[in-house]
């Protein structure tokens, strides 16, 4: 067994969001983003993976294939389906969340 204080030693960047590795192995990851105000997550999707995510704190836009923007709070899960594009922007607080993927990062490709 394996534990992680998921709102503990939050790490945020300047200019861009912070995606901090919490556990990966063979079987997937789990990454902790940490977003200022105003920062974005660009496009972009896990090709074999759903992404799951779960909101720990502050409140952003979440976009998914469909390109609407929802905002979501704190205490709520967001599916993204294996190659969905989707974005992430940070309103007016800082916004963490974790991302649950089953898959493996891949050295040979861009984003997930």
């Amino acid at each position: 067994m394996k534990t992680f204080k998921v709102h503990e030693n939050i790490i945020f960047n300047e200019p861009n969001p912070n995606a901090e590795p919490l556990h990966v192995d063979q079987h997937g990851r789990i990454l902790r983003f940490a977003l200022q105000p105003g920062q974005t997550v660009q496009e972009h999707n896990a090709p074999n993976s759903p992404v799951n995510i779960v909101v720990l704190q502050g409140q952003g836009h979440f976009a998914g294939g469909d390109g609407q923007a929802r905002k979501i709070g704190p205490d709520t899960m967001i599916l993204f389906d294996p190659g969905e594009n989707h974005t992430i922007k940070a309103l007016d607080e800082p916004l963490v969340f974790l991302a649950i993927l089953h898959e493996a990062p891949n050295p040979d490709r861009k984003g997930d």
